[in-house]
């Protein structure tokens, strides 16, 4: 079964093709990161506009580099949501009307369905069930995964995400957008031990996260130091190490309470380097695996919302399903809290 995916939530136009049987096929990806970085953050009418204009020369890409045409495609898989409603609205139209056109099924994804499997695109790829760690955007979430759908929130954060954290602290640093890739770096020249900040209920018992206080300490610190750009970057490395701590700890206690020994990272924050120093450090010590997506689909992408696509085509009706016509967006969507994630109502070929 070969799957197009079509990504539009947010400021990534992607789109890629996978074959249940071959694997990925090819992926084509535009970022709009040079347009927002005038304004400081992602303008949602403008990333719409972006979408509208890339999709279809994007969608040609793919179908090149696979060497593959519109008619060899079984089923298309779209980001139904969460994410802007007029980014959503782009991706879900475009896959609706191909779906029609074509006579094959068009299904909705959830976002972060598509990134808690991305690691399922790597070698060697994890095996059900493990224990995910979100890190994405406006989400930082653990939870328990047995199989495509079957997902059981442990915790998440009660506030700000640690990307949104990371893009925040950014700007209270003066860096540019994206902050949190910015921070990063700069965080890579800072010198470990000068600043000490806290790691948000890192023992509150439970799987919960908060980083809105964080913020605020960091904030509290910069108006206590001069302005130099290594005490910059020094208060970078304190924040950062915080966060990673916190992220650490509440995932391998995680891994320790499930009796699971596998670990997912997925997410815009599971590329950071340090990040993923830690947890392959802790996770090997405690007896278990962390597995990671590539770097390229750390980022919003099609090539995870084909794969998710695909997996549940295949579970759920074979090789051989139709789906009523129509679509729907949902900017706000609970993963956990609908697990079918079945965007339309399915209809049994007769």
């Amino acid at each position: 079964m070969i799957v197009l995916g079509i990504e539009t939530s947010c400021d990534e136009t992607g789109v890629a093709l996978y074959d249940n049987a071959r694997g990925l096929l090819s992926h084509a990806l535009h970022s709009q990161i040079e347009m927002h970085r005038e304004y400081g953050g992602v303008v949602p009418e403008l990333a719409s506009r972006d979408h509208i204009r890339r999709i279809a020369p994007l969608i040609r890409r793919a179908l090149s580099e696979a060497d593959c045409t519109l008619n060899a495609i079984d089923a298309i898989a779209y980001t139904q949501g969460p994410g802007l409603a007029g980014a959503l609205l782009v991706g879900a139209s475009v896959g609706a009307a191909l779906g029609f056109a074509l006579n094959i099924p068009a299904i909705g994804i959830h976002h972060l369905e598509g990134h808690l499997l991305s690691p399922l695109l790597s070698t060697p790829a994890p095996q059900f069930p493990f224990i995910a760690l979100l890190v994405s955007g406006g989400h930082t979430q653990l939870m328990r995964v047995d199989g495509v759908g079957q997902y059981q929130l442990l915790g998440e954060t009660v506030d700000d995400a640690a990307g949104e954290a990371f893009d925040k602290t950014a700007k209270l640093l003066g860096l540019g957008y994206p902050g949190g890739a910015a921070l990063s770096i700069l965080a890579e020249r800072g010198r470990p031990g000068r600043f000490k900040l806290p790691s948000p209920m890192l023992h509150s018992g439970d799987f919960n996260f908060s980083f809105s206080g964080l913020k605020t300490a960091v904030l509290t610190l910069i108006h206590q130091q001069p302005e130099d750009p290594q005490t910059y970057a020094d208060i970078a490395w304190a924040f950062q190490n915080a966060v990673i701590t916190v992220l650490t700890g509440k995932a391998l206690a995680a891994l320790a309470e499930s009796g699971l020994s596998q670990l997912v990272v997925a997410g815009g924050v599971g590329a950071n380097k340090q990040l993923r120093c830690q947890l392959t450090e802790k996770t090997e010590a405690a007896g278990a695996t962390v597995f990671y997506p590539q770097l390229e689909f750390c980022t919003d992408n099609g090539a995870m919302i084909a794969l998710a696509g695909a997996l549940r085509l295949q579970a759920a009706y074979g090789d051989q399903v139709e789906f009523a016509r129509g679509f729907t967006v949902r900017a706000r969507w609970n993963l956990a809290q609908d697990p079918e994630n079945a965007p339309c109502v399915p209809i049994k070929p007769e």
